[in-house]
């Protein structure tokens, strides 16, 4: 079983910038693909951002140019790092792990972009 920890949402002013994480339970070396969703009310759940194994990165055509994703190994984490920061980024961001062909979601952080 893995499990996945989202920390790092909260409140922040439009154009401003968040780092969200995702820890591991297991080694991130284990881990095939890190994807990055996010859900808004009454929206469907959309891709954000994808890290594989080897290093290869996708973007979701609405946050490319101002999100980066990113692995520390030894902190067995996947971070994203938002920046520029719109109203529309609004939702709760989960992060969701292959792992030996298995998929994991984690229980979410809210982000709110708000004047």
């Amino acid at each position: 079983q893995v499990q996945l920890v989202e920390s790092g949402g909260g409140l922040v002013q439009p154009g401003g910038s968040l780092r969200l994480s995702c820890r591991a339970s297991v080694s991130i070396d284990r881990i095939s693909v890190i994807t990055w969703y996010r859900q808004a009310p009454g929206k469907q759940l959309e891709m954000v951002a994808v890290l594989d194994k080897g290093g290869s990165t996708e973007y979701g055509d609405s946050v490319k140019g101002r999100f980066a994703v990113s692995r520390d190994n030894a902190e067995n984490a996947v971070y994203l790092q938002m920046n520029r920061l719109k109203t529309e980024d609004t939702a709760v961001y989960y992060c969701n792990a292959a792992v030996d062909f298995d998929n994991y979601s984690g229980q979410g952080t809210q982000v709110t972009v708000s004047s």
